[in-house]
Protein backbone atom coordinates (compact mmCIF):
# COMPACT_ATOMS: atom_id res chain seq x y z
CA UNK A 1 0.00 0.00 0.00
CA UNK A 2 2.80 2.42 0.91
CA UNK A 3 4.68 1.43 -2.18
CA UNK A 4 1.63 2.28 -4.32
CA UNK A 5 1.29 5.69 -2.69
CA UNK A 6 4.95 6.34 -3.19
CA UNK A 7 4.63 5.57 -6.88
CA UNK A 8 1.62 7.88 -7.11
CA UNK A 9 3.48 10.71 -5.47
CA UNK A 10 6.43 10.23 -7.70
CA UNK A 11 4.28 10.32 -10.81
CA UNK A 12 2.50 13.44 -9.52
CA UNK A 13 5.81 15.16 -8.79
CA UNK A 14 7.14 14.30 -12.22
CA UNK A 15 3.94 15.59 -13.80
CA UNK A 16 4.18 18.87 -11.88
CA UNK A 17 7.82 19.29 -12.84
CA UNK A 18 7.09 18.52 -16.46
CA UNK A 19 4.23 20.97 -16.46
CA UNK A 20 6.42 23.65 -14.87
CA UNK A 21 9.17 23.01 -17.39
CA UNK A 22 6.65 23.17 -20.21
CA UNK A 23 5.19 26.42 -18.90
CA UNK A 24 8.69 27.85 -18.43
CA UNK A 25 9.65 26.87 -21.96
CA UNK A 26 6.41 28.33 -23.26
CA UNK A 27 7.00 31.55 -21.28
CA UNK A 28 10.52 31.84 -22.73
CA UNK A 29 9.28 30.96 -26.20
CA UNK A 30 6.66 33.72 -26.02
CA UNK A 31 9.45 36.27 -25.47
CA UNK A 32 11.73 37.64 -28.16
CA UNK A 33 15.16 39.32 -28.07
CA UNK A 34 15.23 43.12 -28.47
CA UNK A 35 18.16 45.57 -28.48
CA UNK A 36 17.85 49.18 -27.31
CA UNK A 37 20.41 51.80 -28.31
CA UNK A 38 20.15 54.95 -26.18
CA UNK A 39 22.49 57.57 -24.67
CA UNK A 40 25.55 55.79 -26.02
CA UNK A 41 24.56 52.48 -24.43
CA UNK A 42 23.29 49.24 -25.96
CA UNK A 43 20.75 47.32 -23.86
CA UNK A 44 19.75 43.73 -24.70
CA UNK A 45 16.46 42.40 -23.30
CA UNK A 46 13.55 40.02 -24.02
CA UNK A 47 9.89 41.04 -24.33
CA UNK A 48 6.49 39.45 -25.11
CA UNK A 49 5.11 39.47 -28.62
CA UNK A 50 2.35 41.94 -27.78
CA UNK A 51 4.73 44.60 -26.47
CA UNK A 52 5.07 47.89 -28.33
CA UNK A 53 8.24 49.97 -28.56
CA UNK A 54 6.72 52.33 -25.98
CA UNK A 55 6.16 49.37 -23.59
CA UNK A 56 9.74 48.20 -23.94
CA UNK A 57 11.12 51.66 -23.18
CA UNK A 58 8.80 52.00 -20.17
CA UNK A 59 9.96 48.63 -18.79
CA UNK A 60 13.56 49.88 -18.95
CA UNK A 61 12.58 53.30 -17.47
CA UNK A 62 13.72 55.10 -20.63
CA UNK A 63 11.82 58.37 -20.97
CA UNK A 64 11.45 60.28 -24.24
CA UNK A 65 11.64 64.05 -24.52
CA UNK A 66 9.21 65.98 -26.70
CA UNK A 67 11.76 66.35 -29.51
CA UNK A 68 13.52 63.00 -29.13
CA UNK A 69 13.32 60.50 -31.99
CA UNK A 70 12.67 56.79 -31.64
CA UNK A 71 12.87 54.21 -34.38
CA UNK A 72 10.72 52.20 -34.94
CA UNK A 73 7.85 54.42 -33.83
CA UNK A 74 6.63 54.18 -30.21
CA UNK A 75 3.33 52.48 -31.17
CA UNK A 76 4.88 49.76 -33.31
CA UNK A 77 4.75 46.21 -31.98
CA UNK A 78 8.23 44.77 -31.62
CA UNK A 79 9.36 41.72 -33.55
CA UNK A 80 12.13 39.27 -32.93
CA UNK A 81 15.55 40.97 -32.91
CA UNK A 82 14.01 44.42 -33.20
CA UNK A 83 16.59 47.18 -32.71
CA UNK A 84 15.16 50.25 -31.01
CA UNK A 85 17.20 53.42 -31.50
CA UNK A 86 16.57 56.51 -29.37
CA UNK A 87 18.11 59.76 -30.62
CA UNK A 88 18.08 62.58 -28.09
CA UNK A 89 17.28 66.13 -29.13
CA UNK A 90 19.94 68.79 -28.37
CA UNK A 91 20.39 72.54 -28.54
CA UNK A 92 21.67 74.34 -31.65
CA UNK A 93 22.11 78.12 -31.97
CA UNK A 94 21.08 79.83 -35.22
CA UNK A 95 22.11 83.46 -35.89
CA UNK A 96 20.58 85.57 -38.66
CA UNK A 97 19.33 89.11 -39.26
CA UNK A 98 20.88 90.31 -35.99
CA UNK A 99 18.91 87.72 -34.00
CA UNK A 100 20.02 84.61 -32.13
CA UNK A 101 17.65 81.67 -31.59
CA UNK A 102 18.10 78.33 -29.84
CA UNK A 103 16.35 75.29 -31.27
CA UNK A 104 15.95 71.85 -29.70
CA UNK A 105 16.00 69.03 -32.21
CA UNK A 106 17.64 65.71 -33.08
CA UNK A 107 20.29 65.74 -35.85
CA UNK A 108 18.94 67.45 -38.97
CA UNK A 109 20.46 69.10 -42.01
CA UNK A 110 21.77 72.62 -41.57
CA UNK A 111 19.05 73.97 -43.84
CA UNK A 112 16.40 72.22 -41.77
CA UNK A 113 17.87 73.66 -38.56
CA UNK A 114 17.71 77.17 -40.04
CA UNK A 115 14.10 76.56 -41.02
CA UNK A 116 13.25 75.29 -37.53
CA UNK A 117 14.69 78.52 -36.13
CA UNK A 118 12.26 80.50 -38.30
CA UNK A 119 14.80 81.83 -40.82
CA UNK A 120 15.14 81.43 -44.57
CA UNK A 121 18.24 81.29 -46.76
CA UNK A 122 18.44 83.10 -50.10
CA UNK A 123 20.49 81.72 -52.98
CA UNK A 124 23.44 84.07 -52.44
CA UNK A 125 23.45 83.95 -48.65
CA UNK A 126 26.43 82.33 -46.93
CA UNK A 127 25.91 79.75 -44.18
CA UNK A 128 28.82 79.65 -41.74
CA UNK A 129 29.00 76.56 -39.54
CA UNK A 130 30.80 73.25 -38.97
CA UNK A 131 31.64 71.14 -42.04
CA UNK A 132 29.09 68.45 -41.18
CA UNK A 133 26.09 67.14 -43.09
CA UNK A 134 23.89 67.08 -39.96
CA UNK A 135 23.77 69.13 -36.78
CA UNK A 136 25.63 68.16 -33.60
CA UNK A 137 25.11 69.21 -29.96
CA UNK A 138 26.14 72.80 -29.21
CA UNK A 139 26.56 73.71 -32.87
CA UNK A 140 26.33 77.35 -33.95
CA UNK A 141 24.98 78.26 -37.38
CA UNK A 142 25.29 81.77 -38.78
CA UNK A 143 23.46 82.99 -41.86
CA UNK A 144 25.33 85.83 -43.56
CA UNK A 145 23.01 87.90 -45.73
CA UNK A 146 24.59 88.71 -49.09
CA UNK A 147 23.28 91.67 -51.06
CA UNK A 148 24.62 93.38 -54.17
CA UNK A 149 24.28 96.84 -55.67
CA UNK A 150 25.42 98.05 -59.10
CA UNK A 151 26.71 101.58 -59.67
CA UNK A 152 27.67 103.20 -62.98
CA UNK A 153 30.59 105.64 -62.84
CA UNK A 154 32.97 107.30 -65.27
CA UNK A 155 36.59 106.42 -64.59
CA UNK A 156 39.90 107.32 -66.26
CA UNK A 157 41.61 104.81 -68.52
CA UNK A 158 45.41 105.10 -68.05
CA UNK A 159 47.56 105.56 -71.11
CA UNK A 160 50.49 103.32 -71.98
CA UNK A 161 54.03 104.39 -72.85
CA UNK A 162 55.39 103.46 -76.24
CA UNK A 163 59.14 103.47 -76.72
CA UNK A 164 61.06 104.12 -79.91
CA UNK A 165 64.69 104.82 -80.72
CA UNK A 166 66.43 108.09 -81.58
CA UNK A 167 69.84 107.76 -83.33
CA UNK A 168 70.62 111.40 -82.55
CA UNK A 169 70.34 110.95 -78.79
CA UNK A 170 72.89 109.49 -76.37
CA UNK A 171 72.10 106.13 -74.79
CA UNK A 172 70.56 106.61 -71.35
CA UNK A 173 68.73 109.77 -72.35
CA UNK A 174 65.10 109.94 -73.40
CA UNK A 175 62.96 112.44 -75.22
CA UNK A 176 59.17 112.67 -75.14
CA UNK A 177 57.83 112.70 -78.68
CA UNK A 178 54.21 113.07 -77.65
CA UNK A 179 52.54 113.25 -74.26
CA UNK A 180 49.98 110.68 -73.16
CA UNK A 181 46.33 111.39 -72.51
CA UNK A 182 43.97 109.38 -70.32
CA UNK A 183 40.81 107.96 -71.79
CA UNK A 184 37.37 107.72 -70.17
CA UNK A 185 35.45 104.52 -69.42
CA UNK A 186 31.90 104.02 -68.25
CA UNK A 187 32.18 101.22 -65.68
CA UNK A 188 29.45 99.26 -63.95
CA UNK A 189 30.74 98.47 -60.48
CA UNK A 190 29.10 95.73 -58.41
CA UNK A 191 29.35 96.26 -54.66
CA UNK A 192 28.86 93.19 -52.45
CA UNK A 193 27.67 93.51 -48.85
CA UNK A 194 27.74 90.91 -46.05
CA UNK A 195 25.13 91.72 -43.42
CA UNK A 196 25.09 95.29 -44.69
CA UNK A 197 28.89 95.74 -44.61
CA UNK A 198 30.76 96.32 -47.87
CA UNK A 199 33.23 93.49 -48.58
CA UNK A 200 34.00 93.68 -52.30
CA UNK A 201 33.92 95.89 -55.37
CA UNK A 202 34.35 94.60 -58.87
CA UNK A 203 33.89 95.91 -62.39
CA UNK A 204 31.28 93.76 -64.13
CA UNK A 205 30.93 95.86 -67.29
CA UNK A 206 33.12 98.47 -68.95
CA UNK A 207 32.54 100.66 -71.98
CA UNK A 208 35.32 102.93 -73.24
CA UNK A 209 33.86 106.34 -74.10
CA UNK A 210 37.17 108.04 -74.98
CA UNK A 211 40.19 106.02 -76.07
CA UNK A 212 43.47 106.83 -74.24
CA UNK A 213 46.34 108.32 -76.23
CA UNK A 214 49.67 106.65 -75.59
CA UNK A 215 52.78 108.56 -74.59
CA UNK A 216 55.67 108.14 -77.06
CA UNK A 217 59.21 108.28 -75.70
CA UNK A 218 62.38 108.09 -77.78
CA UNK A 219 65.35 106.20 -76.33
CA UNK A 220 68.86 107.31 -77.21
CA UNK A 221 71.17 104.85 -78.99
CA UNK A 222 74.43 106.77 -79.41
CA UNK A 223 77.36 105.33 -77.41
CA UNK A 224 80.17 107.46 -78.86
CA UNK A 225 80.53 111.25 -79.21
CA UNK A 226 83.31 113.76 -79.84
CA UNK A 227 84.10 116.23 -77.07
CA UNK A 228 87.02 118.69 -77.24
CA UNK A 229 88.44 116.90 -80.22
CA UNK A 230 88.41 113.56 -78.38
CA UNK A 231 86.20 110.53 -78.92
CA UNK A 232 84.16 109.48 -75.86
CA UNK A 233 82.95 105.90 -75.78
CA UNK A 234 80.38 105.42 -73.01
CA UNK A 235 77.86 103.00 -71.61
CA UNK A 236 75.16 105.56 -70.96
CA UNK A 237 74.49 109.22 -70.20
CA UNK A 238 72.56 110.73 -67.29
CA UNK A 239 71.34 114.22 -66.55
CA UNK A 240 72.45 114.90 -62.97
CA UNK A 241 72.50 117.74 -60.45
CA UNK A 242 76.15 118.71 -59.92
CA UNK A 243 77.52 120.73 -56.99
CA UNK A 244 81.18 121.39 -56.07
CA UNK A 245 83.37 121.00 -52.98
CA UNK A 246 86.98 121.74 -52.06
CA UNK A 247 89.53 120.32 -49.62
CA UNK A 248 88.36 120.36 -46.00
CA UNK A 249 91.25 118.50 -44.41
CA UNK A 250 89.57 115.10 -44.58
CA UNK A 251 90.30 112.15 -46.84
CA UNK A 252 87.78 110.80 -49.31
CA UNK A 253 85.60 107.75 -48.73
CA UNK A 254 88.29 105.67 -50.48
CA UNK A 255 90.93 106.90 -48.05
CA UNK A 256 92.75 109.18 -50.51
CA UNK A 257 93.34 112.89 -50.32
CA UNK A 258 90.92 114.73 -52.64
CA UNK A 259 92.17 116.03 -55.95
CA UNK A 260 90.75 117.49 -59.13
CA UNK A 261 88.85 114.82 -61.03
CA UNK A 262 87.44 113.14 -57.95
CA UNK A 263 83.65 112.95 -57.94
CA UNK A 264 81.39 112.09 -55.00
CA UNK A 265 78.54 109.83 -56.11
CA UNK A 266 75.74 107.66 -54.81
CA UNK A 267 77.26 104.17 -55.26
CA UNK A 268 73.81 102.69 -55.88
CA UNK A 269 73.57 104.92 -58.98
CA UNK A 270 77.19 105.12 -60.13
CA UNK A 271 79.51 102.34 -58.92
CA UNK A 272 82.72 103.46 -57.22
CA UNK A 273 85.67 103.58 -59.61
CA UNK A 274 83.56 104.41 -62.66
CA UNK A 275 85.31 106.71 -65.15
CA UNK A 276 83.23 109.76 -65.96
CA UNK A 277 83.07 112.72 -68.27
CA UNK A 278 81.08 115.68 -66.93
CA UNK A 279 80.12 118.50 -69.28
CA UNK A 280 81.70 121.76 -68.14
CA UNK A 281 84.11 119.93 -65.80
CA UNK A 282 85.87 117.29 -67.88
CA UNK A 283 87.10 113.84 -66.95
CA UNK A 284 86.58 112.43 -63.51
CA UNK A 285 86.14 109.19 -61.59
CA UNK A 286 83.78 108.08 -58.84
CA UNK A 287 86.04 108.12 -55.78
CA UNK A 288 84.03 109.66 -52.95
CA UNK A 289 80.61 109.63 -51.32
CA UNK A 290 78.61 112.06 -49.21
CA UNK A 291 75.61 111.99 -46.89
CA UNK A 292 73.74 114.46 -49.11
CA UNK A 293 74.77 112.79 -52.38
CA UNK A 294 71.77 110.57 -53.19
CA UNK A 295 70.20 109.52 -56.48
CA UNK A 296 71.09 111.55 -59.56
CA UNK A 297 73.41 113.92 -57.69
CA UNK A 298 77.16 114.33 -57.85
CA UNK A 299 79.71 116.56 -56.10
CA UNK A 300 82.80 117.71 -58.05
CA UNK A 301 86.14 118.43 -56.35
CA UNK A 302 87.70 121.82 -57.19
CA UNK A 303 90.92 123.42 -55.97
CA UNK A 304 89.56 126.79 -54.90
CA UNK A 305 86.52 127.77 -52.85
CA UNK A 306 85.84 130.55 -55.34
CA UNK A 307 85.59 127.96 -58.12
CA UNK A 308 82.99 126.09 -56.10
CA UNK A 309 80.98 129.25 -55.56
CA UNK A 310 81.20 130.08 -59.27
CA UNK A 311 80.05 126.59 -60.22
CA UNK A 312 77.11 126.61 -57.81
CA UNK A 313 74.62 123.86 -58.63
CA UNK A 314 73.64 123.00 -62.15
CA UNK A 315 72.23 120.21 -64.28
CA UNK A 316 74.88 118.57 -66.45
CA UNK A 317 75.32 115.59 -68.71
CA UNK A 318 77.37 112.86 -67.08
CA UNK A 319 78.90 110.24 -69.35
CA UNK A 320 79.61 106.84 -67.78
CA UNK A 321 82.63 105.80 -69.81
CA UNK A 322 83.36 102.31 -71.00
Amino acid sequence: MNIALSKKNTILLVSVLATGLLLGSLFFALQKPVTIQVDGNEIKTRVFFANTVEDVLAQKNIKLGAKDLVSPSATQVVKKNTRIVVVRAFKVKVIADGKSRIILSPPVTVKEAIKLAGFTVADKDIVKTLPASRTVPGQEIEVIRVTEKDETVKQPVPFQTERTTDPSLEKGLTKTISGGQEGVALNTIRITYHNGQEVKKEIVKSEVLVQPKNKVVAMGTITSVSRGGERLNFREVRYMQASAYTYTGFRTATGRNPEVGMVAVDPSVIPMGTRLYIEGYGYGHAADTGGAIKGNRIDLFMEEHAQCVSWGRRTVKVYLLQ
